[in-house]
């Protein structure tokens, strides 16, 4: 392994640690259970917070991809937390998935039936299942994939709905967040479908979840990838597009998943395609991503030419990622060196060295924004130990 290579494997151990010890000594909620909903800036705790289904799972999946990537049971007590804590509040017990929100008790709040949730919850429950053995785990991961192919999947135009009511009957308002346009399908639901459907693949023999995998992955290829080597995000239930925003953080992370997915329908002739997409992509991305300081910008609007020069920490992680199994596929050091570069502005303005964890983004100038939280329903640990575990293997370029 190239001496930089190997620098930034150990990086990146170390900086796992530094995550997981950040979140086991800053978040376990020990007076109504679970995990806090919401730490700022500056790691006050804040009051009263909801707690969100994204942190939840995106906790359990971290700390169970971790404790199976580090061969350890020293995080069994905070992985087990986190799976009680979604099966006794998150887990609808009459119309079976997840619920969206609960308030700081744990009663239920918003009981919408998100498919991006849904999916979560099944990338999670695997890798818990893989780490514990439970299989209670591993059959709610089953039951949740079930009723997503029963209810949300298009079987007249393809893919997956977005959102439902919490007794699964359609719902006008689908939106993820604020920040998203109301669409009846879109990029990112779909991306974290393929990921979900992916782990459990490891753990379930099913050829319902091949065959829908392989679905998913021809739809990235068809449907989603654009001749500009960018992947659309929002589309109403017929696929017309609904939006030119390109969101650079989703297209490398999408290249490298869709590889990803493809190694387990061991289909050599799709796995060539899907690699040369992701050449192609992460080409595109070094072209239009990264600034001269060799940070990740946020988004774009291809029509309007409006960019989001703003600095999000994912985005990053996922750059470091995707550029480096772009490497391992082509043996370019452009595409480390870029790896390289960006993990190098990481550290220096995204990782908070004062207060701990990381920086929600930076401006331009890569000062932070210190309006936004540590811990929120949308700021988890996931990424950032995704790209670490990755990243930090003995054989790490995918």
């Amino acid at each position: 392994m190239p001496q930089p290579l190997q620098v930034l494997k150990s990086e990146l151990r170390t900086e796992l640690d530094r995550i997981l010890n950040y979140w086991s000594n800053h978040t376990l909620d020990f007076d109504h259970g679970g995990f806090l909903g919401q730490i700022d800036h500056w790691n006050n705790v804040v009051p009263n917070a909801p707690k969100g289904i994204i942190l939840n799972t995106r906790i359990l999946w971290s700390f169970s991809a971790a404790s199976n990537h580090l061969k350890t049971n020293a995080y069994q007590h905070i992985c087990d937390r986190a799976y009680d804590y979604l099966k006794d509040y998150f887990k609808d017990p009459v119309h079976s998935g997840v619920f969206w929100e609960l308030d700081y008790k744990g009663n239920p709040t918003n009981t919408r039936k998100q498919i991006y949730a849904q999916a979560f919850a099944i990338y999670a429950l695997s890798e818990y299942y893989i780490f514990s053995k439970n299989e209670d785990a591993k059959q709610w991961a089953i039951q949740v994939f079930e009723i997503i192919e029963e209810v949300a999947k298009d079987s007249l135009n393809g893919g997956y709905l977005e959102a439902f009511r919490e007794d699964w009957l359609p719902i006008e308002d689908m939106r993820l967040s604020t920040k998203d346009l109301n669409a009846s399908k879109t990029m990112n639901t779909h991306l974290h479908i393929l990921e979900a459907y992916t782990r459990l693949s490891d753990i379930y023999e099913n050829d319902q979840l091949r065959n829908s995998l392989k679905e998913l992955v021809l739809l990235f290829q068809n449907r989603f990838l654009t001749a500009e080597n960018h992947y659309d995000l929002f589309f109403d239930s017929n696929w017309s597009l609904l939006s030119s925003v390109i969101s650079y953080g989703h297209d490398i992370e999408t290249a490298w998943l869709v590889i990803e997915a493809v190694k387990r329908l061991n289909n050599q002739p799709l796995l060539k395609e899907v690699q040369e997409t992701a050449i192609r992509v992460a080409n595109t991305f070094l072209q239009e991503a990264i600034d001269d300081d060799m940070g990740v910008i946020n988004e774009k609007n291809a029509k309007t030419g409006q960019v989001d020069q703003d600095r999000h920490w994912w985005p990053q992680m996922e750059a470091i990622v995707g550029l480096s199994y772009v490497y391992g596929l082509t043996n370019d050091p452009k595409y480390i060196e870029s790896a390289l570069a960006i993990w190098k502005f990481t550290k220096k303005h995204l990782v908070d060295h004062v207060n701990g964890e990381w920086h929600f983004r930076v401006d331009k100038n890569g000062i932070p924004y210190t309006q936004e939280d540590k811990v929120s329903m949308w700021k988890a640990p996931y990424h950032t130990t995704r790209a670490c575990i990755l990243l930090s293997t003995e054989n790490p370029l995918g």
